[in-house]
């Protein structure tokens, strides 16, 4: 039953943030839209932000499980931002908010794993060390995250599958050529 409630809350959390900004969102608002009391609500989250923290985890893990399956980073990229793409109105009720870090944070932290599993991969058969596939990841991390914020900035108006197809096309063998420079190889 406590996994049904926990589900319903956050339904009704994620239906409420595409009809309003997160500010506007209480948990009298919350509770009213699942049909629980105030209590049922801090037996499963201690604050609102706890509960936006605790989706935000779940996708990032989620996105991580389903990245290690892609070949190439930008399928990864794609299932990254596959929620925002699901929640457009939510996210950016949420980006546009004071919790704009949340949303930072997460896709750091997705874009930097599947950025260093890439490498990983990538450096495969070169001789570079350890902290020059980290560099090199760190490296596509932040421009990947760069360009997410710039396409959130924007309104999510553009077509990222279009956009990460151009980057993928653009930057095709780039990684590895940097890791046999890193390495000494080129």
């Amino acid at each position: 039953m406590s996994h049904l409630t926990d589900k319903a809350i956050k339904a009704a959390f994620m239906k409420l943030l595409e009809e309003q900004p997160f500010e506007k969102i209480t948990v009298k608002d919350i509770v009213e839209e699942c049909g629980i009391n105030r209590n049922t609500f801090y037996y499963h989250f201690q604050d609102i932000y706890a509960l936006l923290q605790e989706i935000l985890d779940e996708e990032t893990e989620k996105s991580l499980k389903s990245s290690q399956e892609y070949l190439t980073w930008q399928d990864g990229i794609l299932q990254a931002i596959s929620f925002a793409l699901e929640n457009k109105k939510a996210l950016y009720h949420i980006y546009n908010s004071v919790n704009r870090v949340r949303i930072e944070k997460y896709l750091h932290s997705v874009v930097g794993k599947i950025m260093k599993e890439y490498a990983i991969r990538q450096a495969a058969g070169i001789r570079v060390s350890e902290e020059d596939i980290s560099l090199v990841a760190a490296f596509y991390q932040c421009a990947l995250v760069g360009m997410l914020l710039g396409w959130l900035d924007d309104g999510m108006k553009a077509d990222p599958e279009e956009i990460v197809h151009r980057l993928g096309i653009m930057l095709e063998g780039n990684m590895k050529n940097m890791l046999k420079k890193a390495g000494g190889q080129a």
